[in-house]
């Protein structure tokens, strides 16, 4: 290929066009998801800090309600290949808002005891750590991991249905498993995700679809950045 007047190539001019368009497509997906995490915050902030919401939501048998909520949503109410990106936005938001509510529990005691303020922001700090670490690796890794997903969806379900049933059992040995093997299934989605991302992006993408493509991206790295904040201050609360 002949080079232009600056000494690039058209191949090099598309790789940089594309390379450009993957950064603000992944960009924006971050972003989108540390809005849903902004969201969460603030609402259990929110509600954690009144005693009378506190009874609302999670005061009673309700608290099931609110617990669930979120998977309900995501599995019956979030569909990205039939939903607008507005519907998915609204959905993706949604599920920020319930989980903010299930955390306000965690931010009430947080706010009464600072000890455990500062299990919960060493918590945080390690998710957000791992959470970055683990996007680069996905972002960078050159082997094709897609072979791991249906290993990591499985995982994922047992993992939720042995929760389920250490609610009603209550087993601090259960526990601590459950809290394990969470940290390692959704650190490798972490990393599966973000490769898928990358791969999935198109410079040819219609706007509407590559926006509906965001939404749905940004709430799996949400549930995965969510649950491994959960499982990583379920081992420093014990301490």
């Amino acid at each position: 290929m002949e080079p232009n007047q600056f000494g690039t190539t058209a191949q090099q001019r598309s790789t940089t066009y594309m390379d450009a368009g993957l950064r603000r497509h992944m960009n924006n997906i971050y972003a989108k998801m540390s809005g849903g995490v902004l969201v969460t915050a603030l609402v259990a902030l929110a509600v954690g800090s009144s005693d009378t919401l506190l009874q609302l939501f999670l005061g009673g048998p309700q608290r099931y309600l609110v617990i669930f909520a979120p998977l309900a949503i995501i599995w019956f109410g979030f569909r990205p290949d039939r939903m607008k990106a507005s519907q998915l936005m609204m959905a993706f938001f949604g599920v920020a808002v319930v989980y903010g509510i299930s955390f306000a529990a965690i931010a009430a005691v947080a706010t009464a005891n600072p000890a455990f303020a500062i299990a919960v922001a060493k918590a945080f700090f390690i998710a957000t750590s791992m959470f970055a670490g683990l996007s680069v690796l996905g972002y960078t890794v050159k082997k094709d991991l897609s072979g791991l997903q249906t290993f990591l969806s499985m995982g994922i379900m047992g993992l939720v249905a042995f929760s389920v049933i250490n609610i009603f059992f209550g087993s601090d040995m259960m526990s601590n498993l459950i809290a394990g093997a969470g940290i390692v299934l959704f650190s490798g989605l972490t990393v599966w995700q973000t490769q898928d991302m990358k791969r999935m992006y198109s410079p040819n993408m219609p706007a509407e679809m590559a926006n509906r493509m965001g939404w749905a991206a940004a709430l799996n790295l949400y549930i995965s950045f969510i649950a491994m904040f959960q499982y990583i201050l379920h081992f420093l609360n014990q301490r």
